[in-house]
């Protein structure tokens, strides 16, 4: 009886061994060759489900939007009150577990790699932010005095900035000191 094969399984795991070829060798690392090694598949097998490295690429980083945004949903139809739903959504786009942080750093890799050329990488994250502030505009949590877009900004490279951070100094930023950071933030935009 021939093998069934589920081709978007096989399509996850190869961009998942794309992720771990990044993470070892970096972008110049990511060869199609070197993808196939790590999935154990001929490079012709490779080549079935993706005819070049570029659409490996999309593919990859593609999958790492999906599955952020699965989370983010699951966050959403959480029961959880207004204000945590809004920390717990935010903190779906920091490294605060390892498969967070996995995508990250090669959200990182994807961004740098691509950074001067015309391609624009957008990681979501201001949108995300834009769309915290109205959700607590429409629960008439957020303060009358905030400057809606001085604090979509200030939020968006808050986050931004704790996700470096935590990446390159995961051992000096603890996972706590990340969190009252966005909370304390997201505690000055309220109503006290």
């Amino acid at each position: 009886m021939p093998k069934i094969v589920d081709h978007e399984k096989r399509k996850a795991r190869i961009a998942e061994a794309t992720w771990r070829v990044i993470l070892k060798y970096g972008m110049k690392g990511a060869t199609v060759r070197n993808i196939a090694k790590e999935e154990k598949l001929s490079l012709g097998a490779l080549r079935y489900y993706f005819p070049n490295k570029v659409e490996v690429y999309a593919y990859t980083m593609n999958l790492v939007s999906e599955r952020v945004k699965k989370r983010l949903g699951e966050v959403i139809r959480s029961d959880l009150p207004p204000k945590e739903k809004v920390i717990a959504f935010l903190e779906e786009f920091l490294p605060l577990d390892e498969e967070n942080r996995k995508e990250m750093e090669v959200w990182f890799h994807f961004t740098y790699h691509y950074f001067d050329r015309e391609e624009d990488i957008n990681d979501g994250i201001r949108e995300a932010v834009k769309l915290v502030i109205g959700f607590l505009e429409a629960e008439q949590l957020l303060r009358e005095d905030v400057d809606k877009e001085l604090e979509i900004e200030r939020l968006y490279a808050i986050i931004d900035g704790l996700a470096i951070h935590k990446i390159i100094r995961k051992e000096k930023l603890s996972n706590e000191m990340v969190r009252r950071v966005l909370r304390t933030q997201i505690e000055s935009l309220i109503k006290g």
